[in-house]
């Protein structure tokens, strides 16, 4: 299931084929197994409407949850590139060599970052997050060597800055990690299944259209949980207008 959930349309069309023969198994139950006797009738209205109404709010807490980290990871896109700009003006407090080693590094870390939010292809994210990684090292080389030729608080104020660029990517790097557990996905699956078998083997009239009802909705409301808490491969992605802005400025 951890592989399905990366898979937004892989959800829905799943999730609508479990969903639909859940109904279809709950109403041949109903027809030919065991028909619902009117004084029972009531009863079961109440249990479905109790299951529904927790489904109701299983879901609801799960769009929450992807909804706060889709925006944990636009606030951290904002704090990188701020980060980032900041350092590149702070370079100035630097020797004019290692100023100009530390801004052109800046530049080319810039580009893997924008490259990070874009790309949807897993070998080349291996690829960036390496020259990711070798850069972040040439960056804190690069501002340890001047710190320590001039060991001044102007200089400790831009080794703190990079300081901060180096942080701001690991807790980019976190909240894209950070998704909705599989056991919850698991729990809203089971708990829309067995609905699902109820509203079947409750139904007055038991036709196609009124079985496609149900699964199809609950499959929409997977779609968009899946989407939005996806970071790569959704519809809704964060899209990196702040590190953009950013390159282009630096370019002029």
């Amino acid at each position: 299931m951890s592989t399905l959930i990366n898979h937004p349309p892989a959800v829905f069309v799943v999730s609508l084929v479990i969903l639909w023969l859940s109904v279809q198994i709950g109403g041949r139950v109903g027809r030919k197994l065991r028909p619902v006797h009117e004084d029972e009738r009531e009863d079961l209205d109440l249990v479905v409407n109790a299951g529904l109404t927790l489904l109701a709010l299983i879901i609801g807490f799960s769009f929450s949850m992807a909804l706060g980290r889709y925006d944990q990871r636009k606030n951290y896109e904002e704090e990188e590139a701020n980060a980032i700009g900041t350092e590149y003006v702070r370079a100035d407090l630097l020797l004019p060599d290692d100023a100009a080693k530390v801004r052109q590094l800046l530049k080319d870390y810039l580009e893997q970052r924008l490259l990070f939010y874009t790309t949807r292809d897993s070998r080349e994210l291996d690829q960036i997050n390496n020259e990711t990684a070798r850069l972040q090292d040439e960056l804190w080389s690069s501002v340890r060597h001047a710190a320590q030729a001039q060991p001044t608080p102007v200089t400790a104020l831009a080794a703190a800055g990079m300081n901060d660029v180096l942080n701001r990517q690991g807790y980019t790097q976190a909240a894209w990690w950070n998704r909705i557990p599989v056991g919850a996905w698991g729990l809203m699956l089971l708990l829309s299944i067995c609905c699902c078998v109820l509203v079947g083997y409750g139904a007055h009239r038991r036709g196609d259209l009124l079985f496609m009802a149900l699964p199809l909705l609950i499959s929409l409301a997977f779609f968009f949980i899946a989407d939005i808490d996806s970071p790569r491969r959704g519809v809704i992605r964060v899209v990196p207008r702040n590190l953009i802005s950013l390159s282009e400025s630096l370019k002029r």
